[in-house]
């Protein structure tokens, strides 16, 4: 049939029986369902195990990030995050001037993990190079600290030193800034100061004393390190770090330096085994200077015997000999018991104390109160306390600060041994006369005598400038001053101590050469003092100088000690800028200089020309 002009085949037999095949039979599945796969169902499943496991990961996450963290957070925390100080600078230590005593200086100090450490044993030998330490000792650290994460490997070294350490980059290894205490003028003030030890704590004397005050309080912060202990982050910080307080002392470092070096000669002029030497303003009470030998470098503690770290001029029990002879003058003038025209017969050179005698070195006949002082008589000395009560002579010289510690706040500072009257045998009153069967420090001599330059007045010594101590009034002025005058004769000629006197100044003093005590009695070993003030008519400086054993030459005080108070005084007045007050004496030394110096070229001199040669430089003097 054709329709539209296109013939369409006619349907017949073969096309029904194609249709036949094609048609499903009844009852019959497709191919997916008769072989047993399900390929929606599948795609069902694998989609809802998906959004499971989504839906668990998602709950974990926020179980772990927002509901319970605390727990994981601390411990990634203690792998990572870790709590470290901050190092703060110890206060400064200054001497009444501004100048810097003691002063702390930034080190590095190298730390290493042992866990990483022995991990790297092929790194060791190059690690113990650059230590300075023997191999087997840094693995035998590192393993006894094995299950640690920290041990210090070298600490206080030079910023330099410890960056070539870690240059190396081995693992385990870092460093920490601290601090390390420099003592500017070394053996000079070392028994002052003391030191501190490896953490920076005080250890001795005015270190230890003012420890809380210096040290200061350490800062902490977090951060995170990695597996080899290096910072990779700070996180916070925790608490700010406060440095120490500055501290300025009563201690003049030229009267030190002054005082240290005269020590020094003394001591290898004579011999001696130790020696000690204490300046204090008499105004004050305040320890100018206080030196000690044998002595030791603070930068290098180690390197010196222990012995030598005691400040003896503090700790060291003496007796005082013959300096005890002031205070017994001045204790019977207070009494009434004798006056300044009181004369005393000494003949022949000794009197009896029960079974023993009081001596003199010569017969000195007839004296009056100023010639005890001035030829130091024993036997005077005796005299004067017989016409004392014995509690009267207690009392009196605990006054002073004898058989009491003198409140400097020195750290082991000693009380001395002074026995009370209660406890004195038949001859103590007698022997404590002259300066025996009782002990005292050198400073506590000195703060007496400082207390007769005072017009009695005794201050509690201090190292701290402008610390105000307690004060007492232990002696009449006039008392006092009455002492004073009858000590100058003692630097005059015919006293004991010629050697310690000042040019253009006048000094009182007293010599003391005492004999050390040993088993059984007294040994023929001495200690020489010098105790003296200058000037005279307005006292500055309170001085005293113990030379302990001396073995060469003379042992006497005037003699081996007074030189020292002689050298230093006369640098410490030129330094303080303190006027003469023996003009005439000056004056006439200037004229004999002139003289002296134009008789050497030849030429004549006239009067007038010395006087007005010895004029000139007194004005200068007294601006």
């Amino acid at each position: 049939m054709k329709l539209f002009g296109k013939q369409q085949p006619l349907p017949g037999r073969h096309d029904g029986e194609r249709r036949e095949r094609a048609r499903p039979a009844a009852g019959s599945r497709p191919r997916a369902q008769r072989n047993g796969f399900d390929l929606r169902s599948r795609l069902m499943m694998v989609c809802g195990t998906l959004a499971l496991c989504s839906v668990a990961l998602i709950a974990r996450a926020l179980d772990l990030q927002v509901i319970d963290h605390a727990f994981y957070q601390q411990q990634g925390d203690a792998r990572f995050v870790r709590e470290i100080p901050i190092a703060t600078s110890r206060g400064m230590i200054t001497d009444r001037n501004g100048e810097p005593l003691a002063i702390s200086s930034p080190v590095e100090s190298i730390w290493g993990n042992p866990k990483e450490l022995l991990k790297s044993p092929a790194r060791l030998p190059a690690l113990a190079v650059a230590l300075g330490m023997p191999q087997d000792e840094l693995a035998s650290r590192l393993s006894q600290r094995a299950g640690k994460e920290f041990v210090y490997l070298k600490r206080r070294i030079n910023p330099d030193e410890a960056a070539r350490i870690l240059a190396l980059n081995i693992p385990g290894v870092a460093s920490q800034r601290e601090y390390r205490r420099f003592y500017p003028q070394g053996e000079a003030v070392a028994h002052v100061l003391g030191f501190t030890n490896i953490d920076d704590r005080g250890q001795e004397g005015l270190e230890l004393a003012f420890d809380d005050w210096l040290r200061g309080t350490p800062g902490a912060k977090r951060v995170i390190r990695d597996r080899r202990g290096r910072i990779v982050e700070s996180v916070d910080l925790v608490r700010a770090a406060e440095p120490g307080r500055d501290l300025a002392l009563s201690i003049d470092r030229r009267i030190q330096y002054l005082a240290h070096r005269e020590l020094r000669n003394a001591i290898n002029i004579t011999g001696a085994s130790s020696g000690s030497a204490v300046v204090l303003d008499v105004a004050t009470g305040e320890v100018l200077a206080m030196v000690n030998l044998p002595t030791f470098n603070p930068n290098a503690v180690g390197t010196s015997p222990r012995d030598a770290h005691r400040n003896r001029a503090v700790t060291d029990l003496l007796e005082p000999g013959s300096t005890m002879k002031p205070l017994t003058v001045a204790a019977g003038l207070e009494a009434g018991v004798i006056s300044v025209d009181s004369l005393f017969n000494t003949s022949p050179g000794w009197i009896p104390n029960g079974r023993y005698r009081t001596n003199d070195t010569h017969n000195y006949g007839v004296l009056d109160t100023t010639g005890v002082i001035r030829k130091s008589s024993n036997v005077g000395a005796a005299m004067i306390a017989k016409r004392l009560g014995d509690a009267q002579f207690d009392a009196f010289l605990r006054r002073f600060g004898y058989g009491h510690v003198t409140g400097s706040g020195f750290p082991g500072e000693a009380a001395g041994l002074f026995p009370s009257h209660q406890r004195w045998s038949g001859t103590s009153k007698q022997t404590i006369s002259y300066g025996y069967g009782l002990n005292a420090t050198p400073l506590q001599i000195a703060t007496a005598y400082a207390a007769l330059g005072n017009g009695g007045l005794l201050h509690q010594p201090s190292f701290v400038k402008g610390q105000k101590g307690k004060s007492q009034q232990v002696l009449a002025p006039a008392i006092a001053d009455q002492v004073l005058h009858m000590m100058q004769t003692v630097t005059e000629p015919g006293g004991t101590a010629t050697q310690a006197a000042i040019l253009g100044y006048h000094v009182a003093g007293k010599t003391g050469t005492s004999r050390k005590a040993s088993a059984g009695g007294y040994s023929r070993r001495y200690i020489g003092y010098f105790a003296g003030l200058v000037p005279v008519d307005n006292p500055r400086f309170a001085m005293v100088v113990a030379i302990n054993d001396p073995t060469k030459g003379s042992y006497y005080g005037g003699i081996v000690a007074g030189p020292v108070f002689r050298n230093v005084m006369e640098g410490a007045l030129r330094l303080m800028d303190v006027s003469p007050d023996n003009l005439d004496a000056w004056l006439a030394a200037q004229a004999a200089a002139e003289a002296k110096r134009a008789k050497a070229v030849g030429h004549a001199v006239p009067v007038t020309a010395v006087a007005d040669a010895g004029t000139a430089p007194v004005a200068g003097a007294l601006q």
